[in-house]
């Protein structure tokens, strides 16, 4: 029933940042911000279950650790670049936003990068010469 704190917890936020944000504009941005750091840390619990499931269905394949390590850093950057876009949307700018979402998307490329070879260098064995 975790949603419905979650659900709870942001409409009480957007009741607050109604209330408050023709006073105190900033205040109204601090208390969405916060609810949404309040919200993320409700779902590390979560988030740490999947990536223990992930681990050991990883180890019964026989799939090397690194590549497990990577699609877990590419997920946890979209998330977190996901997350800070919102936030900096949510205080209005949104060109810094799309500047946030275009690095996640450039460091995921990055780390993807050795999968892509390995993937690549598969496909080359399997192909008839």
């Amino acid at each position: 029933m975790e949603i419905i704190q979650v659900v709870g917890l942001a409409l009480i936020a957007t009741v607050l940042i109604l209330i408050v944000k023709e006073q105190k504009p900033m205040f109204a941005f601090l208390i969405a911000a916060a609810t949404g750091i309040v919200i993320f840390m409700l779902l590390i619990g979560k988030i740490g279950a999947v990536i223990e499931v992930l681990k050991r269905l990883a180890e019964n394949s026989g799939m090397e650790n690194i590549y497990l390590k990577t699609v877990l850093k590419i997920i946890g950057i979209a998330y977190i670049a996901e997350f800070g876009a919102q936030i900096v949307r949510d205080a209005g700018q949104e060109s810094i936003a799309s500047k946030i979402e275009l690095a996640g998307k450039v460091l995921i490329l990055v780390l993807a990068i050795p999968i892509i070879s390995i993937i690549i260098e598969t496909v080359m064995k399997l192909m008839p010469v």
